[in-house]
């Protein structure tokens, strides 16, 4: 009975190189986390998003607009139907946002995508609905029922809200940007260097 153990496991202190090995990957993964600001994903602090340099001109011209009283980045981009929908949205957003950013695939001029544009659609009609709903307001102005009948996205006619028209990396040189906590250690920064 003993020869066939012997046969079937590995040999004495195998245990010890797989948690050895499991450790250093956790460790890795926990830095990684850390070092990618990760946790801040999950709030709804509007400086999140300038976590990565591509959106200081969309936070800026946000942070100077109407809707930075009553709307944070999260209010206009990520679906508020439910819960589950909101933070599977946020992950896949993130997900993907995090790949481009990393392989530095990112665009010089940021183009919403076509389910994003549809979240922001949907949270327009959904905060203003009111307004678009009023039968005073529709009986002095027609164009309000546009997006219902012929397809017609809000910023059609609202361009400069609440981003403005220029997008692009070199749109704002000189917009003030809150600079946000680098999670990356001296002793690093000063073994890189």
């Amino acid at each position: 009975m003993s020869s066939i153990l012997k046969a079937i496991l590995p040999p004495p202190g195998w245990q010890f190189t797989v948690a050895i090995v499991a450790g250093v990957l956790f460790g890795l993964a926990v830095y990684v986390l850390y070092i990618s600001n990760a946790g801040s994903y999950l709030s709804n602090d509007p400086k999140t998003c300038i976590n990565c340099h591509v959106m200081n001109h969309e936070y800026a011209s946000w942070f100077h607009s109407s809707h930075r009283e009553n709307a944070s980045c999260n209010d206009c981009h990520v679906p508020q139907d439910n819960i589950f929908n909101t933070y599977f949205f946020k992950a896949k957003d993130g997900l993907r946002h995090a790949t481009v950013f990393t392989l530095r695939q990112e665009p010089q001029v940021i183009r919403i995508k076509e389910e994003g544009a549809k979240v922001v659609q949907n949270n327009c009609i959904r905060c203003h609905n009111e307004l678009i709903t009023d039968r005073k307001m529709l009986s002095y102005n027609k164009s309000f029922d546009h997006f219902r009948t012929k397809g017609r996205q809000c910023w059609e006619c609202h361009r400069e809200v609440p981003h403005g028209r220029l997008n692009s990396l070199s749109a704002a040189p000189d917009a003030l940007i809150p600079e946000t906590k680098n999670p990356i250690p001296e002793w690093i920064k000063n073994m890189v260097k």
